[in-house]
């Protein structure tokens, strides 16, 4: 199991510069892939999303892209620095004639004003394919100890619902044969000023119906089968995300089903508790790839 947040930094070389490609994941329900490129690489930029959505699964990951020269610094350059600001004197004049345009303006647009590094695009994919899959290692290595953090936290939480599903089979022990007396006696008291006698085998048979629909046990029984499922969940090296949001899903149906039936106070304490616990799993379950 891994985490879904995570950040990996891959490099590579080509032609004398150096590529490096930076991966963050975030949480996302679906799979969200953003790549940012520089100007003169922005023409690959389908093909790393591709890379993207065929090594990711679930999670929004935003992709950078750096080029840099050999030495890893973009150098100044005078002649591309005059020309942009004949250029901005050339749109003054155009747009508002006298307006002065003081040279301190060059140093908004540094990205202008720079020797971008010289690259051919042949090797260029197989270059981008290398930076990139060292990104998703260091990625993948920084996922896997926070998930390996996430199966505690989550199985200690799962430790805490077993305690109280047990807790809740004790207390539902007879709860079908002690809501029967209740309604029989409730029954006896209203048919002690009825004058005309009932069916009583007809009321009986009503009466056993009835406390039946307060036993607990399928709920119960369900519950601790998708307990042993989760676990096992909590190990796979494939994503389980979806799968355990699916679990929870049907735990809170499970829960809801038992608080409905409850007809004990210490038992609808329980289930409170019960969902609590569900509510807060549910919250880590959010960062499971």
């Amino acid at each position: 199991m891994r985490s879904m947040t995570g950040f990996g930094c891959g490099e590579a070389e080509l032609d004398g510069n150096k590529l490096t490609c930076e991966l963050r994941a975030l949480n996302h329900r679906f799979l969200d892939v953003r790549v940012r490129m520089p100007e003169e690489l922005v023409s690959q930029a389908f093909f790393v999303e591709q890379l993207a959505r065929e090594r990711l699964s679930r999670g929004r990951f935003d992709i950078g892209i750096r080029l840099e020269d050999g030495g890893g610094v973009a150098r100044f350059s005078p002649t591309r620095a005059r020309t942009v600001y004949e250029n901005l004197l050339q749109l003054r004049d155009e747009l508002a004639p006298g307006t002065e345009v003081p040279v301190a303006v060059l140093a908004s647009l540094p990205q202008l004003l720079v020797d971008t590094p010289r690259t051919n695009s042949q090797g260029l994919e197989e270059v981008l394919s290398k930076a990139f899959s060292a990104a998703v290692a260091r990625l993948d290595e920084m996922r896997a100890r926070e998930g390996q953090a996430l199966a505690r936290e989550l199985g200690q939480r799962l430790d805490a619902l077993r305690t109280l599903s047990a807790s809740a089979k004790v207390l539902s022990h007879g709860t079908a044969e002690r809501q029967l007396a209740r309604l029989r006696e409730r029954v006896a008291r209203l048919l002690a000023d009825v004058t005309a006698g009932p069916d009583l085998g007809r009321l009986e048979t009503e009466l056993a119906l009835l406390a039946d629909r307060s036993d607990v046990t399928e709920e119960l029984v369900r519950l601790a089968s998708h307990f042993d499922q989760f676990e096992a969940l909590l190990t796979d090296a494939e994503p389980v995300g979806r799968r355990l949001e699916f679990l929870l899903q049907e735990m809170s149906r499970e829960a809801n089903t038992l608080g409905s039936k409850s007809q004990d106070v210490k038992l609808s304490h329980l289930v409170v508790d019960i969902k609590s616990q569900l509510e807060k799993i549910r919250e880590q379950v959010q960062n499971v790839e």
